[in-house]
């Protein structure tokens, strides 16, 4: 049987027609690259924008692009030249594509609809110039519209989700000889409006599609190496990770490693299907593999960085033994929609790990509401916290390597705030001051990772 390989390309691997070129070289390589998912056409050239924040921008009138004072017509022509400039450097009639956009601009849609609509444009036109290109190019291409084949979605209008006979209605491409190219990001609801799958949902468009003809490998292209063992800005020599298990990519993505959609790793995983992620301008550089089992060499494999913490501190005799604390004080959170990360807790105290930014404006209504439902004798609130997620199988099987971090922090003088270990015991995590991180990072990268 032939292998079936999904391609999804990032914003930067089609935003202009060098790369689109470096698109269609890489599917020549492969002959069982046959499913291709693409985005919008990365950034604006004038404005360094992505294209589907000029298209919300478009949608609200330039409310979204205010602070920067990017206009409605500002956006307008940035969208059209990005069109224009693919549509004439790839030799694709503008007619084809220019008046059709210039015409959802005027869309009646209202509100929720009309910023869906429009925020999926830029995936839209470029599949429909990408497919037309690769077509002209001698490559046999099927144009597959979301519409069209029932990429169906809740209607969630702006974070849909979606419903199961999606996954019937693509398992129809299954048997299709020809390339299938989809815009990624959105779908259609049952009543045949868009909707829009939330940021980086082209990735998920690419998993589910995967899932849905149950592919061989799921290979997404972007403008990295693949996953690095640390933030490769801070530690240059930092080196790609070239295998990772679902759950310890899922544990990174959340700690700072913004690599990949997680909900598009779901479905995948529960078909044991692998998902490479690789450089669309480096081709023959490997990746990194995402897999559900792998055999590990070491303790640590990457480590996190989460930059701009805080935590609350509550203290409260028998507090970790009283039915319905948690729930209570987590619905608190919920109320002001405060995301949190773990809470580290004991018998009499605990504290709660969120984004700094999310006190801003609340803290003082926030403070008022847990003393007045739960009653702590103490509440405290500590800001400018990183916290450095070290992450990887074998930690399960060691635990000495929180000591050597301990250790190793201890020997430079930097202290711990806060110190925790998930119970699955595939991660643990250190809180420090926050000018401490990048020194601390390099410190925990030498001793764990390259055993100095």
């Amino acid at each position: 049987m032939r292998r079936k390989i999904v391609c999804k390309f990032g914003g930067s691997s089609v935003e202009n027609a060098i790369q689109i070129k470096k698109v269609k070289e890489i599917i020549k390589d492969n002959k069982n690259r046959k499913y291709i998912v693409v985005s919008a056409p990365g950034r604006d050239e004038k404005y360094n924008e992505k294209i589907t924040d000029h298209l919300i921008n478009i949608a609200l009138k330039g409310q979204h692009l205010s602070k920067k004072r990017i206009s409605t017509n500002d956006s307008k022509e940035a969208v059209i030249k990005k069109f224009s400039t693919l549509c004439n450097d790839l030799d694709i009639s503008k007619e084809k594509i220019i008046p059709f956009l210039e015409n959802d601009f005027k869309t009646t849609l209202k509100e929720k609809k009309k910023i869906a609509f429009l925020a999926s444009r830029g995936e839209h036109y470029n599949a429909k110039i990408i497919a037309e290109y690769f077509n002209k190019s001698g490559i046999n291409t099927q144009l597959v519209l979301p519409e069209d084949i029932g990429f169906i979605l809740n209607d969630d209008y702006l974070d849909a989700k979606i419903i199961d006979k999606t996954y019937t209605n693509l398992e129809k491409l299954k048997t299709e000889d020809k390339i299938c190219i989809m815009p990624g990001f959105y779908g259609v609801t049952q009543n045949g409006d868009v909707a829009i799958l939330s940021r980086g949902g082209s990735d998920l468009t690419g998993g589910e599609l995967a899932y849905s003809i149950n592919a061989s490998l799921y290979e997404n292209w972007s403008d990295i190496d693949g996953v690095y063992e640390v933030d490769p800005r801070i530690i240059k020599d930092a080196d790609v990770i070239p295998r990772l298990t679902f759950k310890e990519i899922r544990l990174l993505s959340t700690k700072g490693f913004n690599v990949f959609h997680f909900d598009a790793m779901i479905n995948c995983k529960k078909r044991n299907i692998p998902i490479n992620i690789r450089n669309t301008n480096r081709p023959s550089a490997s990746g990194t593999i995402i897999l559900n089992e792998r055999v590990h060499t070491e303790d640590v494999v990457g480590i996190a960085k989460l930059d701009n913490m805080a935590y609350i501190y509550l203290e409260k005799d028998g507090l970790g033994e009283e039915i319905g604390f948690m729930e209570g004080l987590l619905s608190i959170f919920n109320k002001y929609q405060i995301n949190t990360y773990f809470y580290p807790t004991d018998k009499d105290d605990i504290a709660v790990l969120l984004k700094k930014e999310d006190l801003t404006g609340n803290i003082n209504n926030l403070r008022a509401e847990i003393e007045e439902k739960l009653s702590p004798d103490v509440i405290d609130v500590v800001y400018d916290l990183a916290i450095l997620s070290m992450v990887g199988i074998g930690l399960k099987y060691n635990s000495y390597a929180i000591a050597d971090a301990v250790t190793v922090l201890k020997d430079n003088n930097i202290d711990i705030e806060m110190l925790d270990q998930a119970p699955a015991k595939l991660s643990f995590h250190i809180g420090i001051a926050q000018h401490h991180a990048d020194t601390a990072l390099k410190l925990l990268y030498n001793k764990l990772i390259l055993n100095d």
